[in-house]
């Protein structure tokens, strides 16, 4: 029997748990409790106990979910968190037996990411007008992301404080409260230093802020702001269809492997914490490398 009191309080007491014991970013929480409240209103129309909950049970929720067309990432994302939050009823002595323990996560990357062209990114570097302040400070945005691979939540909370402009890295808080340092090249930092001098100041009011990239009103810039201003450009250039800020930290990441870089160091700049994660570049690369044979090798084709 599903008694909805009881559900609400284990979810509460789990979202607190990852929260403070854990230390999961803002966003994974949100993520983590979107994924159970699906969870919940499955159990109440089915009218099933979560606590006595069968594997065989488990297995009919996640394939309610998968014929939704959900992604295999968001499958796979689904099942984390269903295994996590009956890792803590364990935990709490609240059952004896994780249902979902045997489920198998679906292949994470049913598709390759997708990122932009070395000409593309070259473009869209090309696209802000520096005779604006809003045009320097997109300009500074753009560079750094694809010199370093930041999330944008990780672009949006960067803050001065965490810039080490003359020795070029920075510092990011990423997922899971977890502390990485990025380097970023010359070209990088002469336009982050051409926005601090002449563009920054111009936005900040009345308040000071620490925070690095600032809107209009001289507060730190939104995710929504942010992901408009990356999308805006990629209008100008002919990829509004593509371009968001993860594209241009798959670009980072796919190009600097392109280049010959190794997987373990691009791992440590993008702040996996598996090195799996990091492995789906390879990939792509390989995909590149087989178009640039079928399209110049002489012999590639009968």
């Amino acid at each position: 029997m599903f008694i909805a009191k009881d559900f609400d309080t284990d979810l509460r007491r789990y979202l607190t748990f990852l929260e403070t014991e854990k230390g999961l970013t803002h966003n994974t929480l949100l993520s983590y409790e979107q994924e159970l409240k699906k969870f919940r209103l499955y159990l109440e129309a089915k009218g099933l106990n979560p606590c006595k909950l069968s594997e065989n049970d488990a297995v009919e929720f996640i394939k309610s979910e998968s014929i939704k067309g959900n992604s295999f990432a968001t499958q796979a994302h689904l099942i984390s968190a269903l295994k996590s939050f009956y890792k803590y009823l364990i935990a709490e002595e609240k059952i004896d037996y994780n249902p979902i323990s045997n489920i198998a996560s679906p292949q994470k990357w049913k598709t390759l990411p997708k990122y932009l062209t070395i000409e593309q990114v070259a473009e869209l570097l090309e696209s802000p007008d520096l005779s604006k302040k809003n045009g320097m400070r997109d300009k500074a945005i753009l560079e750094l992301m694809y010199a370093t691979g930041l999330r944008i939540s990780e672009a949006i909370d960067l803050k001065i404080s965490n810039l080490y402009m003359e020795e070029s890295f920075l510092r990011v808080l990423g997922k899971g409260n977890k502390e990485r340092v990025v380097p970023f090249g010359e070209k990088a930092k002469e336009y982050m230093v051409n926005y601090l001098e002449n563009s920054r100041p111009l936005l900040i009011k009345k308040i000071p802020t620490d925070f690095v990239f600032l809107n209009n009103r001289g507060t730190k810039l939104s995710r929504t702001g942010m992901w408009k201003i990356v999308k805006g450009y990629g209008k100008k250039i002919g990829a509004a269809h593509i371009l968001t800020p993860h594209i241009l930290r798959h670009s980072f990441a796919t190009h600097l492997l392109e280049k010959g870089a190794d997987l373990r160091s691009i791992q440590m700049m993008l702040g996996h914490a598996s090195i799996s994660t990091t492995e789906i570049y390879t990939y792509v690369a390989k995909k590149r490398v087989k178009q640039v044979y079928d399209k110049y090798h002489p012999r590639s084709k009968s």
